[in-house]
């Protein structure tokens, strides 16, 4: 029954999607004949021609499906969601609503799929149902997570280089503008694209302090948030700027070091584990199995 539901249901949407493709050139030449009958007459109804089935559908049911996952799990907000985004390096690429709507599809779909498991594996396909719907809800959280992470990576390892460069510019020179338009012009990456976006919102008439914070709060990084604290208490206060930002680089290289060895002094205890699962047992066997089979000879 389940199944002839769910074949009645694709075989209506195949149905209503034929039929606007096969009327769609019959409503284009109305469309154009309206419009000729009516030029230099009815200016006002220009706007009110028929909207596309993106505007008139996907739109809405992308909103519905978005405040659907707002109202499941109340915590998360759509701002809350863009600055997960923004640190993933995905906020140019996909909306907060488009996030959370792809998140309610993923949990219907299987919902979806789980009723089929139900009606032929029974109980295990409920288990089963339910692990798919939490993954589905919960999997691209983990994903913007993985890749926020990183990118905060990307962005600890190419402070100090960047740093320097700020450094040499300020020094012969330029101002802190200059110094990362020039950053911009000679280095890609993460952090030079957040340099960027800083840039450009200072050009358009924000302030350095404001548009220094926001870059802390987008990086997200410590390192990256004490360089922006240290610029704007210099620029408040009127100090070296070039000296500043070699402290800084020199502070951010001593950081980056202390981050490598230990992550060194954790990997003999990452490897304890995959060593006595995989790799004592395996030594055992060699070691023991003659003895073992010679106490079998005795007895």
């Amino acid at each position: 029954m389940l199944l002839l539901l769910l074949a009645l249901g694709c075989l209506a949407g195949a149905a209503y999607f034929l039929g606007e493709i096969a009327t769609l050139p019959a409503r284009e030449r109305a469309a154009s004949v309206r419009r000729a009958a009516t030029y230099g007459r009815f200016r006002v109804l220009a706007g009110l021609e028929r909207e596309s089935l993106r505007n008139r559908a996907l739109v809405p049911l992308s909103q519905s499906l978005a405040g659907m996952v707002l109202k499941l799990n109340p915590r998360t907000s759509s701002e809350s969601v863009a600055l997960k985004l923004q640190a993933a390096g995905l906020g140019q690429k996909i909306s907060p609503t488009s996030f959370l709507a792809a998140k309610g599809i993923f949990a219907l779909g299987a919902a979806g799929l789980s009723l089929v498991l139900i009606g032929s594996a029974g109980s295990m396909g409920l288990l089963f149902g339910l692990f798919l719907v939490l993954v589905g809800f919960f999997g691209p959280d983990y994903l913007v997570n993985i890749y926020a992470r990183r990118r905060r990576e990307k962005l600890r390892a190419a402070l100090p280089d960047a740093l320097d460069l700020l450094a040499v510019s300020v020094e012969a020179g330029l101002g802190l503008d200059g110094a990362v338009a020039k950053l911009t012009e000679h280095m890609d990456g993460p952090l030079t694209d957040e340099f960027g976006l800083t840039l450009s919102e200072m050009r358009i008439g924000e302030s350095r302090s404001e548009a220094l914070r926001r870059l802390g709060e987008r990086a997200d990084t410590p390192e990256v948030s004490s360089f922006t604290r240290a610029i704007i208490q210099a620029d408040q206060l009127g100090t070296s700027l070039g000296r500043i930002l070699r402290v800084q680089a020199a502070d951010t290289r001593l950081r980056r070091q202390a981050a490598a060895e230990e992550r060194a002094m954790k990997a003999p205890i990452k490897m304890l584990f995959p060593t006595v699962l995989f790799i004592f047992p395996a030594m055992f066997l060699v070691i023991l199995g003659p003895a073992i089979l010679n106490i079998d000879q005795i007895f």
